[in-house]
């Protein structure tokens, strides 16, 4: 896979590329992750990218020209599966979405900032909207990192045991069931027998009987969507 991020602030997004499981998926070349500086793309030497808003308001617009000039010279070389635009009223990003995702060849991520984008840049390239939640950040680059590890995590070979993300909450609309590790007894508190019986066909009954009782205790509206 390959994830080209468009963004005014590439040094804001590097380091979560440079730990953990997505500095792993990229040193195997499971995914390769590139950062566009907006500001290369501009036509003027102050290299402007935002601009006041056509009718008045508070807030600065990211220009429509220099998102097509990057976006133009990233499509002139391959094609891509999707580009997605990180945007507060976009789509919530779910557990589907980045399956789905995770089975692409090529995107691009186009971080909003200030008031967003000229709504022609939405238009004319964007094929898909995510948001990560129901709130506003300063721009969509921290969005951008949640959704480059929820996508890359699932891509086989990235985690060590590829069954581990199946079992993850919201895969099949249930919470992940409790977990448990040594000691077995800790200050009195005990790990559920029935992790410990060796039974492994009751263990994974009694698995899914907490994920439901969990879901429906913490999230049931998951319960409901279809």
């Amino acid at each position: 896979m390959r994830i080209d991020i468009i963004t005014v602030l590439p040094e804001l997004l590097k380091s979560p590329f440079e730990a953990s499981i997505m500095k792993r998926a990229i040193e195997k070349g499971k995914v390769r992750v590139y950062f566009h500086n907006l500001r290369d793309y501009t036509s003027n030497a102050y290299k402007t990218v935002d601009d006041y808003q056509f009718g008045g308001g508070a807030g600065m617009v990211l220009l429509i020209e220099p998102i097509d000039k990057c976006i133009s010279e990233l499509k002139s070389h391959r094609e891509y599966d999707e580009i997605i635009y990180m945007t507060p009223d976009g789509e919530r990003l779910q557990q589907r979405s980045a399956n789905s995702l995770s089975l692409k060849k090529n995107i691009i991520i186009l971080c909003g900032h200030y008031k967003g984008v000229d709504q022609r840049v939405r238009d004319l390239f964007i094929t898909k909207e995510i948001s990560i939640g129901d709130y506003v950040l300063s721009g969509g680059e921290l969005g951008a990192a949640v959704l480059c590890d929820a996508i890359i995590r699932l891509i086989p070979g990235v985690i060590g045991d590829e069954t581990s993300a199946l079992s993850d909450s919201f895969q099949d609309n249930l919470l992940a069931p409790p977990v448990y590790t040594r000691p077995s007894d800790y200050k009195g508190h005990k790990v559920p027998e029935i992790l410990l019986s060796g039974n492994f066909p009751k263990i994974e009954n009694w698995r899914e009987e907490q994920a439901y009782l969990r879901t429906k205790n913490l999230r049931p509206d998951l319960l409901n969507e279809d």
